[in-house]
């Protein structure tokens, strides 16, 4: 039985190279086939994503029809339920992408918490302490976001990961718009059905729902390049290959780094914490997220037709994202695709503040809703940076994800009833902590830049190619 301190103790066979007599096209179509292959199955975690988001925030649409008021909860007591689940959240998701690095079963595990989680969110609708159940739904849920991005990282090239993270987390837009419209229809067709209130038939479907595809997808999603069991032997090797001549997955299987040897050497990188404290105040910037349906309530509408209008805004905010990511990977433009996002939103929030108008406000929440897509550029930018190490970039973005979430424990109560329905003090506190991330990335985008003028130097004044420190060719991308 393996421990945690193990080295990998998988056979890899690397190929540098085209078999002898094989032409260049053969290549090149086997490579096409194998993405098709990949990204089909990868599919799966679309649907996974956004069952995930519309567990974590049906909370939001269930306050809507009467959550509040059967549950007996009162002043600040509801933003508890809501930051309690970070709380887990952070807890386990250092400790869950450790052991899926030592694990490397993927399609077990991911699917695994999605059985968990799926099984907390449809005995919400039983229980009455919800503070109890939100936190034993983050715990569940805590490996999964950090573990795709990790799945994600261990078969694509560092100028494909954007697109696919944006592609396989566009569930957040999805579960938004579309998580809407299914509560719009619960909430307004299954109240006293059975002699239940309608929000609790929202979590009774929805957890359903959950666990039916969490059962699925154990059979759908790969595994990791050298373990997955349906790609022939010529598959594998071109995957492998794929990702040294990327010249980072070469120290991959060659180094064979322990899951403790990339704990250490995360927690010791000064780039971590900086990531990890920026994409805090980011979070935080973000916090209008789970408050969305009631920001859309402010318009004065009634709850049905509030939760249709929350779903526009959300499709538009994937339609900006995909071109974003797209660009982001062609150009190889990280922190600028990133800046654009943040800027929408700061106009947003600006426009909210000083206006009650209806809409100029409906407005402005289609120019918040790009600035997830301009974060999950920012989540691929991570996983570039730490692209050469894979038991150290496994930690490096759930810690970065994990103390990022600690935004969402204190974006909870950003946004109190009595500020409403101006929240002219919670945009404002969203204004500075979006400028301070902004500023603090720019730094980091700043710095990346300098090491690579340092790294072409080398490459350009070295007499020993062994004396250099990356691989010949090797770019951080900005």
């Amino acid at each position: 039985m393996p421990t945690l301190s193990d080295p990998k103790t998988a056979d890899i066979v690397l190929i540098d190279d085209v078999p002898a007599g094989a032409y260049r096209h053969a290549r090149d179509d086997l490579e096409k086939r194998l993405l098709r292959k990949l990204d089909l199955r990868m599919s799966i975690i679309l649907i996974l994503y956004t069952l995930n988001f519309i567990d974590r925030t049906n909370i939001s649409n269930a306050r809507l029809q009467g959550f509040e008021k059967d549950l007996h909860l009162h002043g600040e007591q509801y933003a508890t339920s809501l930051s309690i689940l970070f709380v887990g959240y952070i807890t386990m998701q250092v400790p869950g992408n450790m052991f899926l690095h030592w694990l490397e079963k993927p399609s077990v595990m991911l699917p695994g918490c999605m059985l968990v989680w799926g099984t907390v969110s449809l005995l919400t609708g039983f229980y009455t302490g919800i503070v109890v159940a939100r936190f034993f739904l983050g715990i569940a849920e805590a490996p999964f976001f950090p573990g795709i991005i990790f799945l994600v990282s261990k078969w694509y090239k560092r100028d494909e990961v954007a697109l696919r993270i944006a592609l396989v987390s566009c569930g957040v837009f999805l579960s938004s718009a579309f998580g809407s419209l299914l509560a719009s229809g619960i909430l307004h067709g299954m109240q006293d059905k059975l002699g239940q209130a309608a929000w609790r038939w929202l979590f009774y479907i929805e957890g359903g729902i959950t666990i039916s595809v969490a059962i699925c997808a154990m059979f759908i999603l790969p595994d990791f390049p050298y373990n997955t069991r349906w790609f022939t032997p010529e598959e594998k090797e071109l995957a492998i290959s794929r990702l040294a001549e990327d010249s980072h997955d070469n120290a991959d299987e060659l180094r064979k780094q322990t899951t403790m040897q990339g704990l250490q050497d995360a927690v010791s990188d000064w780039k971590v914490w900086l990531f990890s404290v920026a994409a805090m105040f980011q979070i935080v910037g973000q916090s209008f997220i789970t408050y969305f349906p009631t920001l859309c309530a402010t318009l004065g509408y009634d709850a049905t037709v509030t939760l249709l209008l929350c779903a526009p805004p959300w499709v538009f905010g994937g339609m900006i994202a995909f071109p974003l990511a797209w660009y982001s990977d062609k150009k190889q433009k990280r922190y600028k695709c990133y800046m654009v996002s943040n800027a929408l939103c700061l106009l947003a929030f600006i426009i909210s503040m000083f206006t009650m108008d209806k809409a100029a406000r409906y407005i402005s929440l289609f120019l918040m809703t790009p600035v997830v897509g301009g974060y999950l550029v920012l989540v691929g930018w991570i996983s570039n940076t730490f692209a050469r190490e894979p038991a150290k970039r496994a930690v490096a973005i759930a810690l970065m994800n994990a103390l990022g979430q600690t935004g969402n424990v204190i974006g909870s109560y950003v946004w109190p009833s009595n500020w409403g329905p101006t929240y002219r003090y919670s945009y404002a506190i969203c204004i500075a902590t979006l400028a301070v991330s902004t500023g603090m990335f720019g730094g980091m985008y700043l710095h990346l830049k300098h090491l690579n003028e340092q790294i072409e130097r080398n490459e350009r004044d070295v007499k020993d190619v062994n004396e250099l420190r990356y691989p010949i060719g090797f770019r951080y991308l900005v």
